[in-house]
């Protein structure tokens, strides 16, 4: 990830956050310090102190958003695998640790905000139990694993008032605000047609496999029950963590959850894009047990205010759309996670989800009058870097927006009412997937109108002892 700032350890420098805050970060977020005093019984810190954060699933990705919140007090770190979870522990020697996000609420009351990394399927129920308790929250994308999740949480945290952010880290950097900024400018016109790739899940993790049949036996430091949560029981086996488990139906949301939601976000930003009206897929083998190797999903939205109508084919896999004619001979198409064609009437643009957009061919590019900035930048103060107090860490402007948020009671850049509405298009996908066939949805009423039996996917059982 670009953009990311270093937090150098300065044992020399004496100033205090309360004082070098004071003087920076009002200017830079727009609001005004205030003593603790003041807000009492208010539910908001104030920006001068430090955010009480716990971290629920801290062994993978966990692990770097927790060093993204180090200039916080972290009181409290969760995780159902002992080993996995260590390097993070070690971090952090004074937070308490917990197996079970559950208790951990239960047991210890200081917690101002939380932090969640967990596989996929824990998303909605380690959120709706900080959410319900008042707490800001940071989760990790996708948002939930189904859609009701998504609109349950979402709603919950409209009743609680709290900040919160999911992780589709490039929204508040520069490159996604270009993007919108160019297509509101109408540098290609109206846009009817959009192509977005990755090239996952490629070596990342395996699809297209059935379930085990070796019941080798649980590590002694995992906690395998609570790591299944409230997925269908199953015996334990090496091939669905720590990270393989994003190629399960049970547990986690294929290439689409993983990198179409940070790819797809551009788009979704840029092109105000509601609920689609229809979903088709085609797909290489699948099963009931992973996703497809490899897919192509055909969204269809309708036209919002004075937008036209547009098509969104999604490729995954290592698939990808045709190369435009416009595209200069030995000029890359995308990155290396792929990347977006964005097709108007007055020509085309390639853009990534963290990088800027480009006309082309580059003469267009050249050529083009670059809009002003009208979207609010997200700049992480020098002054925070030089003031605090840990090794080697480093703040992003993703984190850095949604801690300042918090204490200023104000929403984050990507907040669920953003983000949820986000992760249903890319579960429409799977759902379409699926089933198999085009589906018609009704977003409103949160139903597929022409294949009942697709319904029956969109919400999922819990396992006896879990409810949301």
């Amino acid at each position: 990830m670009k953009n990311k700032r270093k937090i150098i350890k300065d044992k020399s420098s004496r100033i205090s956050r309360r004082d070098f805050i004071a003087n920076t970060a009002a200017a830079a977020f727009g609001f005004t310090l205030v003593p603790r005093y003041v807000l009492a019984g208010s539910g908001q810190t104030p920006p001068s102190e430090k955010l009480n954060i716990a971290g629920i699933g801290i062994g993978g990705q966990g692990n770097l958003d927790m060093k993204n919140v180090g200039t916080e007090n972290v009181v409290a770190l969760c995780d159902v695998d002992d080993e996995y979870a260590a390097k993070t522990y070690n971090l952090y020697p004074q937070a308490k640790k917990y197996r079970d996000f559950r208790k951990m609420f239960d047991k210890q009351k200081d917690i101002d905000a939380v932090v969640i990394a967990t596989p996929d399927h824990i998303h909605a129920m380690a959120t709706m139990a900080a959410l319900q308790l008042g707490k800001h929250v940071f989760c990790e994308k996708p948002l939930t694993h189904t859609i009701p999740e998504a609109r349950k949480v979402t709603e919950t945290a409209r009743q609680a008032k709290v900040t919160t952010q999911m992780g589709i880290q490039a929204h508040s950097c520069e490159g996604i605000r270009l993007t919108c900024e160019y297509i509101w400018d109408g540098a290609i016109g109206p846009i009817h047609e959009v192509h977005a790739w990755t090239d996952r899940p490629g070596g990342w993790w395996p699809q297209g496999i059935d379930r085990p049949k070796e019941t080798p036996p649980i590590p002694s430091t995992l906690d395998w029950d609570l790591w299944l949560g409230p997925a269908p029981a199953r015996p334990y086996h090496p091939c669905y963590l720590p990270s393989k488990w994003r190629g399960w139906w049970d547990f986690g949301t294929g290439a689409a959850g993983d990198m179409g939601i940070h790819i797809l976000d551009p788009v979704f930003w840029a092109l105000k894009l509601g609920s689609p009206t229809s979903i088709e897929a085609t797909f290489t083998k699948v099963n009931d047990e992973t996703y497809p190797v490899a897919s192509m999903i055909y969204y269809q939205f309708p036209a919002r205010g004075d937008m036209p109508p547009v098509k969104l084919t999604w490729y995954d896999g290592g698939l990808m759309p045709a190369r435009p004619e416009e595209l200069e001979p030995g000029r890359r198409m995308g990155n290396s996670d792929g990347g977006v064609l964005y097709v108007g009437e007055k020509g085309k643009m390639l853009a990534g989800y963290a990088e800027g957009p480009r006309l082309i061919p580059e003469t267009k590019m050249r050529e083009y009058k670059k809009p002003p900035k009208t979207i609010p930048r997200i700049v992480v103060d020098e002054h925070h870097d030089q003031a605090a107090k840990y090794e080697v860490y480093y703040i992003e402007e993703h984190k850095w927006n949604w801690l300042q948020s918090c204490k200023a009671g104000k929403q984050a850049s990507a907040d669920f009412d953003y983000s949820a509405p986000l992760t249903e298009i890319v579960l429409l996908g799977n759902l379409a997937i699926r089933i198999g066939q085009k589906l018609y949805w009704d977003g409103p009423n949160m139903k597929v109108t022409n294949a009942p039996e697709a319904n029956e996917y969109i919400n999922r059982p819990y396992r006896q002892g879990w409810t949301l």
